[in-house]
């Protein structure tokens, strides 16, 4: 199943003053740093105009976070405007006094932050949250609480009426993200941010959301200012791609121009480390396993008849069934994948899998060994042999320890080695993984995202484990760090034998490190198989939206 690329057709509409939503003028922002300012956007221009989408894209650390939150004038304390102008509905932003300010958040500009966990409020359920955008509209009473549901809906939260009472914790994360998102909709601004809105949803719900903020523009002329590192969302969306590097746009244009003949070298390795893109739509899995051949080789873990049911309320018709009869095999030396939804079940078989959850029924063995239901004690031996790397590794390193304490913590745990052999294998964990020795007396907050996975895998390893388990380890990481962590992981692989069990929602992620897959949906495994024989030929329709509904890969055009 293969497709072409069809950037977008941009609007023939030529900008003028009039048009000009937003308009950036030779923007500078620094950070003050031990008494000096350290630069971090240089000299910025930049026009979105109304019934624009435009997508602001680049690496950490590019400056495309800082221009969003210049338009809006949520720049932080310790940020300082050095130069040029912001005008938002002809007020400069960068001169108005925060009174002028503030009536244009919400009514006029929106924002859809990053982390859905700094942007909701944790100690007020979410109904409340959405309410209180939607009331400073004016609606009142049963109207402002219809339009709750229906902006609820609209952000892409199933079932609302069940979430209304939940606090931001008891929601997965992509349902706080669309929660955001639709407090950032009920104001109906005229400009709309969106920093990384989709970074924490699955395939078909990014879809979903993204089609719906194109029906914005199309229909109220709202702008769209996208900050993305996902080359293959801009494509699929933009009118114009803004390209920034080390606080500098460095590349502007359509789409079909940028992907098709990118001027700068640095555009060109994002291109290239985008999968959907790299090959023209095209998805290549790396591995051209047979069906004949995913069957053969030594089983290290199998899930066989997994059930798993959490009570949710009294009486058995309360009970959320989560897995519902789901057998894995994953083979030695391979890397299996679980694909699917958020609530489809992958991080529950994954818990099952490393007996941090028990099964309602249903056998999980490792090696061989049935290690269902055993106790911790008799556990611990064998979790030497598999070990978890999880999705966020900020949220998994301690903040107090230093690097090299955190990846020899399972050598103390375990009471192996002593202080100078562990500091021996921390600096060779540290070559492992293509990370400098200097880091091994940072912090994590002094690490970026990709060094901290990094330092997560290379813990992982310090046990010299043969099952190594990663729950969404690339969804937070720029596209050209997602590569090189997925290129370490493979290489790691054919050097030490290791065995994977992958968990993703992206399809593309999977088509570059797995073998096998199993394709998730609602708690049942509705496909599985080789890799390249689900990609080429699915016979299930959920796996073919799934297929149809990864960024870089659909026809492009404004209806």
């Amino acid at each position: 199943m293969t497709r072409t690329i069809h950037p977008r057709t941009p609007s023939a509409t030529p900008p003028t003053p009039a048009t000009d939503l937003v308009d950036i003028d030779g923007l500078g922002v620094g950070y003050l740093s031990d008494g000096a300012v350290a630069p971090a956007v240089r000299d910025v221009t930049l026009r979105v105009r109304r019934g624009e989408i435009v997508a602001l894209v680049g690496e950490s650390g590019s400056g495309k976070t800082t221009v969003a939150q210049a338009v809006i004038g949520l720049l932080p304390d310790r940020a300082r405007i050095t130069g040029g102008s912001v005008r938002v509905a002809g007020i400069d932003i960068t001169a108005a006094a925060e009174q002028v300010v503030r009536p244009l958040r919400g009514a006029t500009v929106g924002l859809i932050p990053q982390d859905p966990m700094i942007g909701l409020n944790p100690t007020q359920r979410i109904g409340h949250q959405v309410a209180e955008a939607v009331a400073l509209r004016g609606p009142r009473g049963r109207q402002r609480d219809a339009e709750v549901l229906d902006i609820l809906r609209a952000a892409g939260l199933d079932d609302p009426e069940r979430h209304l009472r939940r606090y931001p914790h008891e929601l997965s994360g992509g349902q706080r993200q669309r929660v955001l998102i639709a407090i950032a909709l009920a104001g109906e601004p005229d400009l709309l941010i969106a920093d990384e809105p989709t970074s924490a949803l699955d395939v078909t719900v990014q879809a979903r959301i993204l089609d719906h903020l194109q029906t914005l523009v199309r229909d109220r002329g709202t702008a769209l200012l996208i900050i993305t590192h996902d080359l293959a969302v801009a494509a699929d969306r933009a009118d114009r791609m803004v390209v920034m590097r080390h606080g500098r746009i460095v590349e502007e244009g359509t789409p079909a121009r940028i992907l098709g003949d990118a001027e700068q070298p640095y555009t060109r390795r994002l291109i290239a480390a985008a999968p959907a893109l790299a090959h023209r739509g095209v998805l290549e899995p790396r591995f051209t396993l047979t069906a004949e051949e995913a069957e053969t080789g030594r089983s290290l873990l199998e899930l066989d008849a997994i059930t798993k049911r959490y009570r949710s309320g009294r009486g058995a018709s309360a009970d959320h069934l989560a897995l519902d009869q789901v057998s894995v095999r994953v083979a030695a030396g391979r890397t299996h994948a679980l694909v699917g939804e958020s609530g489809s079940g992958k991080t529950t078989a994954l818990r099952i899998a490393t007996a941090l959850t028990e099964p309602t029924s249903g056998t999980v063995r490792f090696d061989g060994l049935d290690i269902t239901g055993r106790s911790w004690r008799s556990l611990r031996p064998l979790r030497r042999r598999f070990q978890l790397v999880h999705q966020n590794p900020f949220a998994a390193l301690d903040p107090r320890y230093r690097v090299g304490d955190s990846i020899v913590e399972p050598l103390v745990s375990y009471r192996l080695g002593d202080r100078h052999s562990r500091r021996a294998r921390a600096l060779e964990l540290l070559d492992q993984v293509a990370l400098p020795r200097t880091a091994l007396d940072r912090r994590p907050a002094e690490l970026s995202g990709g060094q901290r996975q990094r330092v997560a895998i290379a813990r992982a390893l310090a046990l010299e484990p043969e099952l190594v388990l990663l729950d969404e380890p690339v969804s937070a990481l720029d596209v050209s760090v997602q590569q090189q962590i997925l290129a370490l992981l493979a290489e790691l692989q054919q050097r030490l034998g290791l065995t994977y069990l992958f968990v993703s929602h992206d399809l593309a992620v999977v088509g570059q490190l797995a073998h096998t897959v199993s394709v998730f949906h609602r708690g049942r495994v509705v496909e599985s198989g080789a890799t390249a024989a689900v990609f080429r030929d699915p016979s299930s329709e959920y796996t073919r939206q799934l297929l149809a509904a990864i960024p870089g890969r659909r026809p492009n055009t404004r209806s």
